[in-house]
C-alpha cells in the first residue's frame, strides 16, 4: 500500500465520522505531493497518520486546517522529523478495557493482568473504571466508557485484579509532564471526553502504579509472566499492538504465548491477526478483532466505543 493510500484509507475507514478534523486532514495529505515526499523519506512504520498528527499536535502545530497544516510541517518538518522518528504511537486508550471486560469476567478469578504493549498501563485497571453499555452501568466512579454492545448481555460485575503488570520497549510514566502530553497528544483533536478519561485514568494509575517493564515481547514476556501469583488466573493481551510487529516476529510472539499458563487476550486488526472463516463487519469502518486464546469472538472499534458479540457465550 502506498502512502497515499494509507491516509486516504485512514480517512475513510478510521476517521469517517469519528473525527472530521483527521478525516480532511488524512485526504489532503493523500492528495499532497510534497508532504508525500517527505513522508517518503521516513521508514514505512513511521509514516503513518496517527503518528504524524500526534507529532505536529504535540509541537504546538495546527491540524484543523489543512491549508495551514501543511504551511506548518513543511515549514517545521526538520523538528516534525525529528520527532517522528524518536517516538511510536503509543496511544493508551482506557476506553478500550470496555471491549476487554465481558472476556475478562467469564475467566477465573482473581486475575493476574499482563499487558504487551502496555505504554503508561491505563488499560490494567478494568476493575477500577466504570462501564456503561447503553442504559446498563457497571462500576462506579470515574472514568465512566462508554460502549454500545450488540449480541451479549452486558457483564453483571468486575473482574477481580490481584497483580498488574505491562511490557514496553519505552514504558510511559503518567506521572511525567512529557510523557502525558504525548499521550494527549495522540487524542484525536475533537475528543473532549477521550482528553477527560485519559486525566481520569493517569490520576488512578499515579495513585497505585503498576509494574511496568522495558522490554521485548519476546524475549522478555517469559519471565515477567513468571512474576504472576500463583493462585490467580495469567491473563496475557493486547489491544492495537502487533502492527508495530514485523510478521516473523509476531509469529513467534503467538507461539510463545500459546504455550504460556493462563489466557491470552488479543485486541487487534484482522489483517495482522487473521483468522478464516470471519463474518464480515457491517460497512466501511476499521473493526479490530476481539479474541480469547486464538478464538474469534467479536468485533470491535478502534477506542473502546462498540462490540459486536458473535462467537460463544464465555462462562
Amino acid at each position: 500500500m502506498t502512502t497515499a493510500s494509507t491516509y486516504a484509507e485512514f480517512a475513510v475507514r478510521e476517521a469517517h465520522g469519528v473525527s472530521p478534523t483527521y478525516e480532511r486532514l488524512a485526504f489532503a495529505v493523500s492528495r499532497d505531493a510534497a508532504l508525500l515526499a517527505r513522508l517518503g523519506t521516513l521508514p514505512p512504520a513511521k509514516r503513518q497518520p496517527n503518528l504524524l498528527f500526534g507529532v505536529v499536535r504535540l509541537l504546538g502545530g495546527p491540524v484543523e486546517d489543512p491549508a495551514a497544516f501543511r504551511d506548518y510541517a513543511l515549514t517545521h518538518w526538520a523538528r516534525v522529523e525529528a520527532e517522528i522518528r524518536a517516538r511510536v504511537t503509543q496511544t493508551n486508550e482506557a476506553g478500550r478495557c470496555a471491549v476487554l471486560l465481558p472476556a475478562l469476567t467469564a475467566l477465573p478469578q482473581p486475575l493476574a493482568l499482563l499487558e504487551v504493549g502496555a505504554s503508561a498501563g491505563l488499560c490494567l485497571y478494568p476493575d477500577r473504571y466504570a462501564y456503561r453499555y447503553g442504559d446498563h452501568l457497571v462500576g462506579a466512579g470515574d472514568p465512566v466508557l462508554d460502549c454500545r454492545l450488540t449480541g451479549l448481555a452486558p457483564p453483571a460485575v468486575l473482574p477481580r485484579v490481584v497483580w498488574r503488570a505491562g511490557l514496553d520497549l519505552n514504558p510511559l510514566d503518567v506521572t511525567d509532564p512529557a510523557d502525558l502530553a504525548w499521550l494527549d497528544a495522540l487524542i484525536w483533536p475533537e475528543h473532549a471526553h477521550r482528553r477527560a478519561r485519559l486525566r481520569a485514568a493517569a490520576a488512578i494509575a499515579a495513585a497505585d502504579p503498576p509494574l511496568l517493564v522495558r522490554g521485548d515481547l519476546v524475549d522478555d514476556l517469559p519471565a515477567l509472566a513468571a512474576r504472576a501469583p500463583a493462585e490467580a488466573t495469567l491473563v496475557v493481551f493486547h489491544s492495537s499492538v502487533l502492527y508495530h510487529v514485523p510478521p516473523p516476529r509476531r509469529a513467534e510472539f503467538t507461539e510463545l504465548v500459546r504455550r504460556l499458563p493462563g489466557h491470552w487476550i488479543a485486541n487487534e486488526a484482522p489483517a495482522v491477526l487473521p483468522h478464516a472463516g470471519m463474518p464480515e463487519p457491517r460497512g466501511e469502518a476499521l473493526y479490530h478483532l476481539l479474541a480469547l486464546d486464538g478464538r474469534p469472538l467479536a468485533w470491535t472499534r478502534q477506542h473502546g466505543q462498540e462490540l459486536i458479540w458473535f462467537g460463544p457465550l464465555l462462562g
